[in-house]
């Protein structure tokens, strides 16, 4: 079975923007994600970079041509396959994302990304709906405070809730392992 790596919604709306990355430390995030597009990049694996496009006229993040809707440079700057832009949570929601997948028979997806309980959610949900096979790296994810509840406790409840029947959680190290044959 062929796979892919889906990389949602690294821009630097989440670095330098009005969302910061709470948990995990974004700094560190942002090295996992880059070892796995690394990774997928020796083994042969396709790698897609979604892109969030905010297209509330009143909105202020996610502007598009604004610098914190650009993709972070530690992905923009390695080698990928696609860049796929995205309006909704899902990112198989009114994109192309799953006539590109199905294009190049791919029947399994590793996710990383922002943020664990809304974007990465929704598509992994959404990509466990269609029949494929979803890995979620725990520590190639991360996620901002929502309301009282602080980042790390929603970080685990969400990826938690993902392992109980729609993905099955690695660390990018695992990933990596795995992915060379180690």
């Amino acid at each position: 079975m062929n796979s892919a790596l889906v990389v949602i919604d690294v821009q630097n709306e989440y670095v330098t923007g009005g969302l910061p990355i709470v948990h995990p430390r974004v700094d560190g995030a942002l090295e996992q994600i880059g070892r796995s597009i690394e990774a997928a990049n020796e083994r042969g694996i396709p790698v897609v970079l979604v892109r969030h496009t905010e297209t509330d006229d009143e909105s202020t993040i996610f502007v598009q041509g604004t610098d914190a809707w650009q993709l972070h440079e530690s992905v923009s700057a390695r080698p990928h396959d696609v860049v796929i832009d995205k309006q909704w949570p899902g990112s198989f929601t009114d994109t192309t994302l799953g006539e590109w997948l199905s294009a190049r028979d791919i029947g399994a997806l590793t996710i990383v990304g922002f943020m664990t309980h809304m974007c990465v959610d929704t598509t992994t949900r959404q990509a466990n709906h269609l029949g494929l096979d979803v890995t979620v790296l725990t520590d190639a994810t991360g996620t901002i405070d929502v309301g009282d509840l602080q980042a790390e406790l929603v970080h685990q409840v969400e990826l938690g809730v993902l392992a109980s029947g729609f993905a099955t959680l690695a660390t990018t190290d695992e990933w990596v392992a795995s992915v060379r044959g180690e």
